[in-house]
């Protein structure tokens, strides 16, 4: 496993990390049952991931309580990462639609307390708000809050998670302006790499880390999802309609010829083209086993695509029609 620095931070994060939602939500095909969430973060650390990200949200704390569980006594081991912004305790989450938000400071007290509890820890590596629209992000009162937590111990730095759908490109770069948001998590994959692009180009100049999320966009990549795949509408991936898997499988076929003669499947190349790109801090694949993350850990091993070949699939995502991108509501 490689480790790069997050951004501004000096933290050091596994090129492949954890991304834990998957254990406390049953929106990906599967419902994991708290056992094999156990053994399943448990096998990415011997893995030599060290970078589990979540947020307070995921399974109404679940997920934040599963891995302080399994790794009560060797918090200096690893890096967590966690977010809030929803007021999710005394509401009804009514299939993927979004919840009320909030982010100021007695907001932020109450939900960072609640993380440190469940998390069995005094402090969090990398503190996020989740989804944040752009007056969240503009807000000094929301940072100041997080940056007298900085100063005291409590939290090591913050990333923004933008979403929930793909886009936020204004809302990704005003936020690396603040002094300690050391990561942006965006929606990110070989199929779908706008506004990934810009946001990276940027990243790159403001010394702030990427993380990225649905590299596999939906399971095109792993072979999960197929022309004839039913996807069930309680299943996250249900947002993914007929026309948009034919067309991203028409697209894997162009890139096939760049896996094939570098020796790759499909699932590697999108890994390896992330990876390849400068301003990646780490990757989180939706994993939902441990044969998953086995598969996954294994394509971090230093070996990146060549200059040539990311430029051919430059090329060829130049040729790829636009697709919708979200943003901040403008009400002025």
């Amino acid at each position: 496993m490689k480790y790069k620095t997050l951004g501004k931070s000096e933290i050091k994060v596994s090129e492949i990390g954890f991304g834990a939602w998957t254990i406390a939500l049953d929106w990906w095909g599967k419902k994991i049952e708290d056992d094999e969430a156990k053994r399943m973060l448990k096998r990415a650390y011997d893995l030599g991931i060290n970078f589990f990200e979540t947020g307070d949200m995921y399974g109404k704390g679940k997920s934040e309580k599963l891995i302080g569980e399994v790794f009560k006594g060797m918090r200096n081991e690893i890096v967590i990462s966690t977010k809030y912004g929803y007021e999710f305790e005394n509401v009804a989450q009514i299939s993927h639609n979004e919840l009320p938000q909030r982010f100021d400071p007695s907001f932020t007290e109450h939900a960072l307390e609640k993380s440190l509890e469940r998390l069995q820890t005094d402090y969090i590596d990398v503190y996020g708000l989740h989804n944040p629209k752009m007056h969240h992000i503009k807000d000094d009162a929301v940072f100041n809050t997080l940056d007298n937590k900085i100063k005291e111990g409590v939290i090591g730095t913050c990333q923004i998670a933008l979403g929930p759908a793909i886009g936020w490109t204004g809302e990704g770069l005003e936020a690396m302006n603040r002094r300690y948001v050391s990561a942006v998590q965006t929606v990110y994959n070989i199929l779908e790499q706008t506004p990934g692009n810009e946001l990276i180009e940027a990243a790159e100049r403001k010394n702030v880390g990427i993380l990225v999320r649905v590299p596999d966009a939906s399971g095109i990549l792993t072979g999960k999802v197929k022309a004839d795949t039913k996807i069930d509408e309680k299943d996250h991936r249900s947002i993914r309609k007929g026309d948009w898997i034919k067309s991203a499988l028409d697209k894997v076929e162009q890139l096939r010829p760049i896996a094939n003669r570098n020796g790759l499947n499909i699932a590697e190349l999108a890994i390896k083209f992330i990876l390849t790109k400068k301003g990646i801090s780490s990757v989180m694949p939706t994993v939902i086993s441990v044969e998953e993350i086995e598969q996954f850990a294994e394509m971090s091993d230093g070996k990146y695509l060549s200059d040539s070949d990311m430029k051919e699939i430059a090329s060829l995502y130049n040729t790829w029609p636009p697709y919708e991108i979200k943003a901040t509501i403008q009400t002025a």
